[in-house]
Formats: C-alpha cells, structure tokens, sequence
C-alpha cells in the first residue's frame, strides 16, 4: 500500500497533506529517519531552503534522505523542494547543502521577492487544461542534465524560458506551489508515479 511521507519540519505541510487527503492517500508526517523508513513516497513543501537543509541535517535527515532518493523511492519536492533535490544551486548559502539527485541546476529566488510573487495559467505536459500555478519566491532551472524531462516551462518578460516542472525517473519538481490551489492534478500525478515506482521497489 502507498504511504506518502511529508517531511515536517518547515514550510506548507498541511497544505501538502490536505491535497493528498483528498486523494484518499495514506499520509506521514516525516520529522525522523524513523518516520522516515514508514514511508514509500516522500513529498519534500516548499517553504526556505536553508532553513530545510539546517534542519534536516540538526535531526539526522540529510543523509536518510540521500540514501531514500538513491534507493529509487519518488519524491517530490515544490519550490525549496526543487532546490533540496537540485545538484546544482546558484545564489544559494556557501554552505548550504541539498539532498541531490535531480540533474538540475536551480536558482534560488529566481523571480524576486515575496513583494514579487505572482499567479499565472501554465500548460503542463499531458495536462489537458492549463493550471494555475502559484509562484512565491520560487526558483527556476537554468540547466537540466540529459536525463531530466522538462513538464512545464514559463517564459519571462524578457522572453527568456525557463523549466519549472521537471522530473527524473522517480523523482518530480515543481518551482510553484500546487498545495496553494484546489488543482490537486499535480498531486495526483506524483500519487500515480509512486505507485508505478513502488512496485519496482
């Protein structure tokens, strides 16, 4: 049976956990490397990065973490989720560390403040209807590795492109935050990916 873990220790947990009540999903709140090994999917909120990353590592998270993403569990992470997945971050802390395993190269805040934030419609792939898309302090990709499938791009004012919905094998990442709304297609996608990567596992 499919058991999706939210890791709890800051950001939009319940809004991760309401859209996965709704899809009748078995949820836990991950806080521990116990808690950590009751799960089989993992959803990483958005929320600050930094703060993430210092507490992931202050509980013992950061290399269960590495170690659940290496094992092939999905996992997928919104907005300081994409950059906790990233490989690469640019703008980020000097020491500020990631989980890895996303081909990825993020920058963070790559579309302002939180004065900046903003909605809009983007078309994901295999999506029949446009979603709304919620961007708050969001980071976007500047590089994805070979492997990676681009889902969603958003074209700036200056008409530059950028990737902010990309997946890779069992892993998923989105620069907004489909929590926010009650489009819970993005959840829905990444329930569906985790149980076809739950029976290999």
């Amino acid at each position: 049976m499919l058991r999706v873990g939210v890791l709890a220790i800051q950001g939009d947990v319940r809004e991760h956990i309401n859209s996965l009540n709704s899809l009748n999903v078995a949820v836990q709140k991950v806080r521990s490397p116990e808690e950590l090994k009751t799960v089989n999917a993992l959803i990483i909120p958005g929320g600050e990065s930094t703060t993430i990353s210092m507490l992931a590592q202050r509980f013992g998270l950061l290399e269960p973490l590495r170690a659940f993403v290496k094992e092939g569990f999905a996992v997928y992470g919104s907005c300081a989720g994409m950059i906790m997945l990233a490989d690469e971050i640019l703008d980020g802390k000097a020491d500020q560390e990631t989980i890895g395993g996303l081909d990825i190269t993020v920058r963070r805040n790559a579309f302002g403040r939180q004065v900046d934030s903003f909605e809009t419609d983007i078309q994901i792939k295999d999506f029949q209807e446009p979603l709304r898309a919620v961007f708050i302090r969001a980071p976007w990709v500047e590089r994805v590795g070979n492997n990676v499938e681009v889902l969603a791009s958003f074209k700036t004012e200056k008409l530059e492109e950028h990737p902010v919905m990309v997946r890779q094998g069992s892993l998923l990442a989105t620069a907004f935050h489909p929590e926010l709304t009650k489009d819970n297609r993005v959840h829905e996608y990444f329930v569906q990916m985790a149980k076809s990567v739950s029976i290999v596992n």
